[in-house]
C-alpha cells in the first residue's frame, strides 16, 4: 500500500501505547503530567512526519515545489544564453515617436513610463524636429511581457523636458517575455530526463530550441526527406499578438543556436515558423449563454489548443467538444459544426478563429 501520512489522533495514540507499554500496560490517569508529556511527543513526532511527507515530494520534479523545482533544473538544463535551470526574463525594446522643438536635444537615458506604469528609457541621442516625429530607441526597464508595447499605445516622460512634448507613441516595443513558469520548466526537466541527449535525435532539436528564451513549444521532423531536419517552434507568450507564431528575428535565433548544437554531418536543415491556420467553432444550444461563459470557453479552446496543436496535427471534433464541456460554467451545448479540422500540410499549426454562437 503507498504511503499516507498517518493523522495526529493516530500518531497520539500510538505514543500513548508505547508509554504505557513501556510502563508495564499501566494506564494513564486522565490529565496527568504523563498523559499531556505523551500527547505533546506525538504533536512534534506528527509535525515531522508531515515534514517528511513534503519532503518526499521535492525530490522528484515532478511533484517538486517552486524553490526546488529551481534546483532540479539547475541540476538538468543548460539554457541557449548559457545560463543554467529556469529561463530568466527578457527585457523588450523597440522604438517610439517623439515630438518637440526644431534643435531641441533629446539626450538618452530618459525616463518613461507606459499607462500601466512600466518604465522605459531612451538608449539614443535625438535631435527633435517641431512637428515632425522623430524615432527614438527605447529599452523596458523591467523584464517581463508586460514591457511589450502595440503601436497606439504611448509613453510619457517621467520629468518635464523643455521644448519636449510629454507623450510619445509607440512605434512597437516588443521581445519581452515574463520568466519561465513553473509547469514549463518542469516539462524540460522531464524531458531531459526522459529523453537524454543523444547526439542529434530529433527530440535533441526540439530541446535545443526549448532552450531559447520565449521558446515554449518546439517540433523536428524530416519534413524534406530522409536525412533533413526541419524545426518549427511556437513562442506563445512573447508572440501572442501574432497567435504564437514567431517572426523572422525569432527564427534567426533559434537557429543560429540550434546550428551551433547540431551534428555537423546534417547536410539539410531548416527552422521555420508554423503555418498558421485558424479552425472555427459554431455553437447553438448554449446553456447558460452569456458573456462571460463565452469567454471561458474560448480561454478553454485556447488551452486546450496549445496542449495538443502541432504542425499537421489534425484538431478531432471531440478535443474541442471536450473542451467546451470541460469549461466550469457550460452545462449544455451542441456543437454545429462537429468535424474534424485536417491541416492542409504537415507545416500547418491550427490556432483559433472565429467562435459562432446561434
Amino acid at each position: 500500500m503507498p504511503w499516507t501520512t498517518p493523522t495526529l489522533r493516530q500518531v497520539r495514540e500510538t505514543v500513548r501505547g508505547e508509554v504505557t507499554t513501556s510502563l508495564g500496560r499501566a494506564s494513564f490517569i486522565g490529565n496527568s503530567v504523563l498523559r499531556v508529556m505523551a500527547d505533546a511527543m506525538a504533536a512534534v513526532c506528527h509535525l515531522t512526519l508531515r515534514y517528511l511527507d513534503w519532503l518526499a515530494l521535492q525530490f522528484l520534479p515532478d511533484t517538486a515545489e517552486h524553490e526546488w523545482l529551481d534546483r532540479h533544473g539547475q541540476i538538468w538544463l543548460v539554457n541557449a544564453d548559457g545560463s543554467k535551470g529556469r529561463k530568466v526574463g527578457t527585457f523588450a525594446s523597440g522604438s517610439a515617436s517623439v515630438f518637440g522643438d526644431v534643435g531641441t536635444i533629446l539626450p538618452a537615458g530618459s525616463r518613461l513610463t507606459g499607462s500601466d506604469n512600466w518604465p522605459y528609457e531612451t538608449t539614443n541621442q535625438v535631435f527633435l524636429n517641431g512637428d515632425i516625429s522623430v524615432p527614438v530607441n527605447v529599452r523596458a526597464l523591467n523584464s517581463g511581457a508586460g514591457g511589450n508595447k502595440a503601436l497606439g499605445d504611448f509613453l510619457s516622460f517621467e520629468t518635464i523636458i523643455d521644448g519636449v512634448q510629454g507623450e510619445a507613441p509607440v512605434v512597437l516595443i516588443d521581445g519581452g517575455v515574463d520568466e519561465e513558469s513553473d509547469n514549463d520548466l518542469r516539462q524540460r526537466v522531464l524531458r531531459r530526463i526522459q529523453q537524454p541527449p543523444m547526439g542529434g535525435a530529433a527530440y535533441d532539436y526540439e530541446a535545443w530550441a526549448l532552450a531559447v528564451p520565449g521558446v515554449t513549444r518546439a517540433w523536428a521532423a524530416s519534413e524534406m526527406g530522409i536525412g533533413t531536419v526541419t524545426v518549427r517552434f511556437m513562442m506563445d507568450d512573447m508572440r501572442a499578438d501574432n497567435d504564437g507564431v514567431p517572426y523572422q528575428e525569432d527564427i534567426d535565433t533559434v537557429e543560429h543556436y540550434v546550428s551551433t548544437k547540431r551534428p555537423v554531418a546534417v547536410k539539410d536543415f531548416f527552422v521555420v515558423a508554423p503555418v498558421k491556420f485558424e479552425i472555427s467553432c459554431v455553437i447553438d444550444e448554449l446553456v447558460p449563454d452569456n458573456e462571460a461563459v463565452r469567454a471561458e470557453i474560448e480561454n478553454s479552446l485556447n488551452i486546450m489548443l496549445r496542449n495538443l496543436s502541432a504542425p499537421g496535427q489534425t484538431i478531432f471534433a471531440a478535443w474541442k467538444s471536450y473542451a467546451i464541456m470541460n469549461t466550469t460554467s457550460v452545462v449544455s451545448f451542441h456543437l454545429a459544426n462537429n468535424e474534424d479540422d485536417v491541416m492542409p500540410s504537415v507545416g500547418h499549426i491550427a490556432i483559433l478563429g472565429s467562435v459562432v454562437y446561434d
